[in-house]
């Protein structure tokens, strides 16, 4: 008789993984004890902690090209403001009769 591949859920397997990391007991045991192969657990350990670095790239590139942004708009901002510096002393100059 062929054995039917079981499916388990994104929350079980995220759950799993919980359970693996704040218990503090061996994989072997925990997988034991949610009916899993340890390699199955491993594997979605795995998973979860590649994708927790894959976000926290993401993060860390959106908040790279955000700090690019911003330098440019204080490059900006820094520029039109000595132009109006320059300006006002310009007019300061034309409006003091001599």
């Amino acid at each position: 008789m062929p054995r039917t591949r079981r499916r388990f859920t994104g929350e079980f397997k995220t759950e799993a993984v919980r359970l693996l990391e704040e218990s503090g007991r061996p994989l072997q045991a925990v997988a034991e004890e949610l009916g899993v192969h340890p390699n199955q657990l491993r594997m979605w350990r795995n998973e979860h902690l590649a994708a927790g670095s894959a976000e926290a790239l993401a993060r860390q590139k959106a908040e790279a090209a955000e700090l690019a942004r911003l330098r440019r708009e204080n490059k900006r901002l820094e520029q039109e403001n000595e132009i109006l510096k320059r300006a006002a002393a310009f007019f300061a100059r034309e409006a003091v009769p001599s």
